[in-house]
């Protein structure tokens, strides 16, 4: 199985969703089964220009907090254990704050986002996994989405769009 993931959209409009969903749909999420969207959505429509994947999301520091997104939420896909969060504070410490907040969960995977800095690393037996921006790179140097590869074991790539 191959799961997108996405963060730090900030799509401030449904064409411009539509747009960015087009490119990834035909570049590297062309084989994906599912997305993963670790926040900052913004535009509240955004998982209905990846139709007709399936779709689970949680909300950023951007999105609305009366949405229908949970701050944080575990997906089990195929046996894996995936658990997302946007994240929060500054840059350094990120991964610390992200992990603790899943201490009493058995996971796999964490998704999270926040930085706009891409990550893909064990931290013990957890992936810790941000995909980045594909919009906003801030001090990235490229625009960037991520591909979880999941199967008896999860690896993750980050790949560049631009």
């Amino acid at each position: 199985m191959q799961v997108g993931v996405l963060s730090d959209t900030h799509v401030h409009s449904l064409y411009a969703g539509m747009a960015l969903a087009q490119k990834l749909l035909q570049g590297p999420f062309a084989e994906v089964d599912v997305i993963l969207h670790a926040g900052d959505h913004v535009h509240p429509d955004l998982d209905s220009c990846f139709y007709p994947l399936p779709w689970y999301g949680v909300c950023g520091n951007m999105d609305s907090p009366h949405g229908s997104l949970p701050p944080q939420r575990i997906v089990k896909l195929a046996d894996t254990q995936i658990g997302m969060v946007h994240g929060w504070g500054t840059p350094n410490g990120i991964e610390k704050r992200v992990l603790n907040s899943f201490s009493a969960n058995d996971i796999d995977v964490l998704v999270f986002g926040h930085s706009h800095r891409p990550v893909c690393r064990k931290v013990g037996s957890v992936l810790l996994f941000n995909p980045g921006s594909p919009t906003d790179r801030r001090s990235a140097p490229y625009h960037t989405v991520g591909i979880l590869h999941v199967s008896e074991q999860v690896t993750g790539e980050i790949v560049r769009i631009d």
